[in-house]
């Protein structure tokens, strides 16, 4: 792997565990160096993408002029010749899929909440000129505060001339798609929007899908026929507000306009929802502004052209993620990207003031074009050829804090189904999107140098090695049950993925800030030593640590300890070996290879001509402190409605 290719994202990130993963390549948990956010990077080879490069470059373009509270932030981008590298908020929450799954469905109050944010979302979008045209549970993240994010922008259409354009491609996931996109008329986006948000209502409120079959073409026709079941626990409002969504003629299905103060909407409520932007790009807040200019030593005028620019670089992804902070009621406070344990207001010393700041001292980015891009896959290169064994230790065990604060099994991002490959996947440009031409060669104002892990490069250098075409020919015959290996993982624990709140008592904006450039120089020397020299004593610590008596604390000899999560279901059986056993069984059953690493399952099935439709994992694990076994669940690619499924004959046969 070439350094450069991580050269700025090191520079302002420090990598963490894979949360995430496809053909495009990996999803990985990080934090933000200068605030001490999380987020999630987005790492993509273009290599990989061939085709599908271009629906990277119309996201690229929707997500930076779609600035909404229930929109998946885009905080940076990084292009390299051969990377593209996307800097997102991180949604702890995962997929709402999931969220149904955990539920079997959603009570009409929970689905009401979830539904007006989606709402919001879509009435946004539809005001800015763009249709989704990709709408499902699975392009809806939770965050923190249990809010929908939407995300994967990659099928987004602005039609020019406005949205009431219409629309030829056909495009999506076959069980959202509205009729007339499937029969290859033309079509309407919003209106084809509408229908995908009556599927997915009807997901939330019954737990199944309105039109499914597994042959293609018989679910083609029911889609076009529009007849659906209606189970017996739906209230009239809300078989009413399905019906008023789920009409065949897209000229009779209710509008957005209409849904946002619809009855079944306003239940509980005494407003209408509100769909405008509470974030929007154009106010910058006051606290941010003066936080970057006295942390970087420019005038409050220089820090607000930078920012205004929008460029998506460090100065925009600090701003963003300074402005996340303040919103969660944090402290607007910048740290000195090396120093461990407190954060500090002092000036790093690779970075100059402004008035002696000479062109030589900033890094060249010309050469680091910035796009963006959030991408589906059917046709994935297959995980098991993607990553070695010791990856899916690495995820599936890590470290203790990466336990703590962020569970592996919530996933970022999700894979699409075969139709959606073949349909995006077009050589040329959708001449229905708007321009998509990425801002190449926009220079970022200034870098951040901060010192290097080299723990993080190693870690993502082994992954990039191992790649689908360099798999070996044999990897499929090498496809079968694993032993447990008791070796033990590395048990180093690092802080939490937060900026540490010890500040200086008070900030001085006097000259005594304009420290002596070799003053500042020497510092920096005598803190590189210092830091290196922890990180030797750290080495020692670890080698005494993994001595044999300290080793079965580390094995996997039984199940690591989780906290509840919508992903981890509890069963009635108290014998964690006797629930793996039990998984394995059914496994067997429905002809599904795996690998067993301790407690954690890596699965896959294949059609009748060997090609792998599905990937997943699934851990049996202990909730908290108590002895209360569950099963952690993560889909990695394929068809959600089958794998959720398979899923209930899993926990059936568990006694869930």
């Amino acid at each position: 792997m070439p350094g450069g290719d991580y050269e700025e994202l090191f520079d302002c990130y420090e990598l963490r565990e894979t949360i995430g993963t496809g053909g495009f390549g990996k999803v990985k948990l990080a934090r933000h160096l200068l605030t001490g956010e999380k987020v999630a990077i987005k790492i993509m080879d273009k290599l990989a993408l061939g085709d599908d490069l271009h629906r990277v470059k119309i996201e690229i373009d929707a997500v930076k002029n779609l600035s909404h509270q229930h929109i998946c932030r885009l905080y940076h981008v990084i292009e390299t010749s051969t990377k593209i590298f996307m800097v997102l908020e991180y949604c702890p929450g995962g997929e709402l899929f999931d969220y149904i799954i955990s539920k079997d469905r959603l009570s009409e109050e929970e689905a009401r909440v979830f539904f007006r944010q989606i709402v919001s979302a879509i009435a946004y979008i539809h005001s800015q000129g763009y249709a989704h045209r990709d709408l499902k549970p699975e392009n809806l993240l939770i965050d923190e505060e249990h809010n929908l994010k939407l995300i994967d922008f990659g099928l987004c259409a602005k039609p020019k001339g406005g949205l009431d354009n219409q629309l030829s491609t056909c495009c999506g996931s076959p069980a959202y798609a509205a009729p007339e996109l499937i029969q290859g008329k033309a079509y309407i986006g919003s209106e084809a929007d509408i229908w995908s948000m009556g599927v997915l209502l009807y997901a939330l409120l019954c737990g199944f899908l309105p039109f499914d079959d597994e042959n293609i073409m018989a679910l083609y026709r029911k889609i076009t026929k529009g007849k659906y079941s209606i189970p017996k626990w739906l209230s009239p409002s809300s078989t009413l507000l399905l019906n008023q969504m789920l009409q065949v003629d897209p000229k009779k299905r209710i509008t957005v306009k209409h849904l946002l103060s619809h009855p079944w909407l306003m239940q509980g409520y005494s407003d209408a929802v509100q769909w405008q932007s509470k974030c929007p790009l154009g106010h910058l807040d006051e606290d941010c502004i003066t936080e970057l200019s006295a942390f970087h030593k420019q005038s409050r005028e220089s820090i607000l052209e930078l920012i205004s620019e929008w460029k998506y670089d460090q100065m925009s992804a600090t701003y963003l993620l300074l402005q996340s902070r303040k919103a969660r009621g944090k402290c607007v406070r910048l740290r000195v990207p090396g120093l461990a344990g407190h954060a500090s207001t002092k000036q790093p010393a690779g970075l100059k003031s402004e008035k002696t700041m000479k062109h030589e001292d900033v890094p060249d980015c010309s050469k680091v074009p910035h796009t963006s891009g959030s991408v589906e896959f059917s046709d994935a290169a297959s995980l098991f050829e993607e990553s070695p064994l010791e990856d899916f230790v690495l995820n599936t065990h890590g470290t203790k804090h990466s336990r703590r604060d962020a569970p592996l099994d919530d996933t970022e991002f999700t894979l699409s189904t075969p139709v959606t490959r073949k349909v995006a996947s077009k050589k040329h440009e959708n001449k229905e999107n708007v321009d998509t031409a990425s801002a190449l060669g926009n220079e970022m104002p200034f870098a951040l140098p901060t010192p290097k892990t080299p723990f993080v490069r190693s870690q993502v250098e082994s992954e990039e090695q191992t790649k689908p075409s360099q798999a070996p020919a044999s990897r499929e015959n090498q496809f079968t049950t694993v032993t447990p290996i008791k070796k033990p993982t590395n048990p180093t624990n690092r802080d939490e993925l937060t900026a540490a709140e010890t500040l200086p008592e008070t900030r001085c904006h006097s000259l005594e800030l304009d420290l002596n450039l070799a003053h500042v120089d020497s510092i920096q020397k005598k803190r590189k030593a210092k830091i290196f020299g922890s990180l030797e004593r750290g080495l020692d610590k670890v080698i005494t640590m993994l001595t044999p008596n300290k080793r079965k604390r580390f094995s996997r000899d039984c199940p690591r300890r989780l906290k509840a999560h919508y992903n981890v279901t509890t069963t009635q059986l108290l014998n964690p070996d006797q629930v793996l056993n039990e998984i394995i069984t059914v496994l067997s059953k429905k002809h599904v290879e795996y690998i067993q690493k301790g407690y954690a399952l890596k699965c896959r099935t294949r059609s009748d001509f060997g090609k792998v439709t599905m990937e997943f994992e699934l851990e049996v694990c202990q909730l908290g402190k108590s002895e209360v076994v569950g099963i952690r669940r993560q889909r990695l690619k394929g068809d959600a409605w089958v794998y959720k499924r398979l899923m209930e004959e899993i926990l059936s046969s568990c006694q869930v």
